[in-house]
Formats: structure tokens, sequence, C-alpha cells
């Protein structure tokens, strides 16, 4: 039952890192990027979630 909880502090930590992380990306300009199910997703700063790679990422 303690090892339950430590995950679950654990997590509960890092998620609100990982929330912190993308919004000071979209904040800078940058998309967030995610995958499901082996499809890549781009989240842009205007909030428009797209399939489409944005030019900043094609180097």
């Amino acid at each position: 039952m303690k090892d339950l909880k430590l995950e679950m502090d654990i997590l509960k930590i890092a998620s609100k890192a990982v929330k912190e992380a993308q919004k000071k990306s979209l904040e800078n300009g940058v998309a967030n990027v995610y995958a499901k199910n082996g499809t890549i997703y781009f989240q842009l700063p205007d909030g428009t979630i797209t399939q489409q790679m944005p030019k900043e990422y094609m180097r």
C-alpha cells in the first residue's frame, strides 16, 4: 500500500511538470509533439492540432 502511494505521488508530480513544460513550449512558439497509436500529432502554439509537421521541424 505504501508503494502505491509513492507511485501516485510521483505520477502527480511528473504530470504537473509535463503540463508546465508543454505550456512553456507553446508560449515560446514551439509545437508540442504527441504520438497515439503510432501516429504523430503536433499541437501548434495557436492550439491547433495537426499531423502536418511544422516547418521548424523540417531541417
